[in-house]
């Protein structure tokens, strides 16, 4: 599940639970940067717990790699040059191509949805692309970088469904698996049951399983040689995604392949 940067500070500087390490304490110090838009080495160390001459050490070895620029003059610290670099990579390895994008963005104005599209590398779901509006929004946190709670959101089914049982265990939390909303199943006999049906369809549903009063529906896109790429999604209100479901169904399996076919003919830069 989401934890922030103040929740996996131990607040006496020990090496900590799910990140522990210099390398660990060293992204924490990173995270806090950005998400401030720059800090001092003392909302650094307040907001990881780690004391002020690890931030001050550490906060050492990120200037000299170019990974964080301290403004003298304002006794803070900001992002290097050297991240933006390495965030041009990530975008060229996983961007969106024009025609992938005007195809979900015609699915969220054909159905008045919030839409999708996530790649999957590895074990994790990247959602690298979302067409939404004031009236349509997306769900939160559904957004670039998303790869929680695969158990409780419909990407994450589609991924989980292409697993075999042992990849499967290796990625599940052990039961109860955590609750998200009042539908998220939490036994492995149950999500199992469920998948089942995700791969024979190769669609998978979540109703309030991620948010309370949302529901989310996602498709496979496939490669030329069958091998999971990603999927599609759209998302409302329960009572807005309860009607119409079969025409739902059947515009995001559309959408799916004819993304898939982008992907199949090399056409995605």
């Amino acid at each position: 599940m989401v934890t922030t940067v103040s929740e996996r500070g131990s607040g006496d500087g020990v090496e900590h639970g799910s990140r522990p390490g210099s390398v660990h304490r060293t992204l924490d110090i990173l995270e806090v940067v950005a998400a401030k838009g720059g800090a001092s080495a003392k909302e650094i160390a307040d907001t990881t717990g780690l004391p002020l001459p690890t931030v001050y050490r550490l906060a050492r070895e990120l200037l000299d790699s170019d990974y964080l620029v301290h403004i003298r003059e304002e006794r803070r610290f900001e992002l290097g040059w050297k991240l933006h670099q390495l965030g041009v990579s990530l975008h060229q390895q996983i961007g969106v191509s024009r025609e992938v994008r005007a195809e979900v963005t015609a699915l969220h104005d054909q159905l008045g949805l919030a839409a999708y599209f996530a790649v999957h590398r590895g074990h994790q779901i990247a959602v690298v692309f979302t067409a939404d509006s004031p009236d349509h929004p997306r769900l939160r946190p559904l957004e670039f970088g998303f790869h929680e709670a695969a158990h409780a959101t419909a990407l994450g089914k589609i991924m989980l469904a292409n697993m075999d049982a042992d990849q499967r265990a290796l990625h599940l939390d052990p039961e109860p698996m955590p609750r998200f909303g009042p539908g998220t199943l939490t036994r492995h006999a149950d999500l199992d049951a469920q998948l089942e049906v995700v791969a024979d369809r190769g669609l998978a549903w979540e109703h309030g399983e991620f948010q309370a009063g949302a529901t989310c529906v996602a498709a496979a896109v496939r490669g030329g040689n069958g091998v999971l790429l990603g999927s599609v999604a759209v998302s409302g209100p329960d009572g807005r995604m309860d009607c119409g479901v079969a025409e739902t169904e059947a515009a995001l399996r559309t959408t799916a392949s004819r993304v898939s076919r982008f992907y199949r003919s090399g056409h995605t830069r």
